[in-house]
């Protein structure tokens, strides 16, 4: 059992952080090594390690700060639109209850033993957000959100499993992990979260701030705060095959695209159905005659493409983009980008294939945009020099400002 520290000093966990926050840093290069990846580089992670095994980083952003402090976490747990779960362990008890939270709902922070968890932090903080871009390494169709977890001495969830990549990033305070590569996956019955019935840990390590574990999907894991503690967790998308089986079809059924469009609304007709005597079993006519439907269903790489960049890119349904309270007109807008420059909200999900792009769930030719759409994706900013050189073609300041003004895109670069 962990020895509790003193009570943390008042403040100091709710206090700006003094040492510099997470900035506005780009991911490495494919070939270019990094200390994010203990020295290695994306291409050599990706090859050795990528849903291989897993990787202990000792400083992987040395000095790091926390993107928000306790009570900013605190504070955004208490929005409708933010999703927060508290687990508490207290008498050997587990217990899971989801949020909003008001302030006077969450433990005393000297309480032992209960840990807050924020979704998609990244949806609502500058400073997340550009931490959750230095691991752009990994397609943007693959990453998902980040997540901060609080918890105080003693918190945590139970030793578990995920069914996805993620990287555990100790922000502040320190944390325990074990892990292990067990086979038995199986679950203790009768709880309110998925914890372990048998776990067997192999590894164990101390993460201090800017220390990172990567973890593949499956490794069990138990992560336990030694005194107050912040860990952000960059996870990844994962949809099952089931998921994505059905969003496809549905979605060749919505654009009526499945083969035998032309015939689709056509009734079904039997004709030659006899008088039955056991009118509750199914006609073994009409079976055939949907097999034989749904045989003909067919579809091409681009209807593959243009679902994945849709379905991928379509914000949460908890998203919601705030547009300026005062938007700028488009001379204005010109102006003033001409100065600081674009970049994508960081709700926005832009992505794009060899035709089309995808901007927030929507589908869009490239045809007269792929100059400088593409860069702008890869990179989320265009800076003011370039937008000057573009802004001589009216339809890109028009573009710009319509996405502008649906709150798609804000002024100036992420800091």
């Amino acid at each position: 059992m962990p020895v509790r520290p003193p009570d943390y000093p008042a403040g100091k966990a709710s206090a700006r952080p003094s040492r510099t926050p997470v900035s506005a840093s780009r991911a490495p290069s494919p070939d270019q090594s990094s200390p994010l990846l203990g020295n290695l580089t994306p291409s050599q992670f990706m090859r050795r390690y990528w849903q291989k095994k897993p990787l202990l980083i000792r400083q992987a952003i040395p000095d790091i700060a926390a993107p928000l402090t306790r009570d900013e976490l605190f504070e955004l747990a208490d929005q409708d639109e933010v999703e927060s779960r508290l687990i508490t362990h207290f008498r050997n008890k587990w217990q899971l209850e989801h949020g909003p939270f008001a302030a006077d709902e969450l433990p005393s922070v000297r309480q032992r033993a209960w840990t807050l968890l924020v979704q998609g932090v990244d949806l609502h903080n500058d400073s997340a957000r550009a931490l959750l871009d230095r691991f752009r390494f990994v397609p943007d169709a693959r990453l998902d959100d980040l997540m901060v977890s609080y918890a105080t001495d003693g918190g945590g969830v139970g030793p578990h499993f995920d069914s996805y990549d993620v990287f555990l990033l100790q922000v502040h305070g320190k944390r325990r992990w074990r892990i292990g590569a067990q086979r038995d996956l199986s679950l203790q019955p009768g709880l309110p979260l998925k914890v372990l019935q048998h776990f067997e840990p192999e590894e164990e390590w101390l993460l201090e701030p800017g220390d990172m574990l990567y973890l593949p999907p499956h490794i069990a894991h138990d992560g336990v705060a030694q005194g107050e503690c912040m860990t952000c967790s960059i996870g990844f998308r994962a949809p099952s095959t089931a998921e994505l089986a059905a969003q496809f079809l549905y979605y060749l059924a919505e654009r009526g695209e499945a083969a035998g469009a032309r015939d689709r609304d056509a009734l079904y007709r039997d004709p030659q159905q006899p008088a039955v005597a056991k009118p509750a079993a199914l006609p073994a006519a009409l079976v055939d005659r949907v097999g034989a439907i749904l045989a003909k269903i067919d579809w091409s790489d681009k209807d593959v493409s243009t679902f994945l960049g849709t379905y991928l890119s379509e914000p949460k349904p908890s998203v919601v983009f705030d547009p300026p309270q005062r938007p700028l007109d488009a001379a204005r807008f010109a102006k003033r980008a001409s100065n600081e420059g674009v970049r994508l909200d960081r709700k926005t999900v832009l992505l794009y294939d060899n035709r089309f792009y995808y901007l927030n769930g929507e589908e869009n030719s490239l045809t007269g945009v792929k100059s400088w759409l593409t860069e702008l994706a890869d990179s989320r900013y265009l800076s003011a020099k370039r937008f000057v050189t573009l802004s001589q073609q009216s339809s890109v300041t028009a573009l710009l400002h319509e996405w502008y003004r649906a709150g798609w895109i804000q002024m100036g670069e992420l800091r």
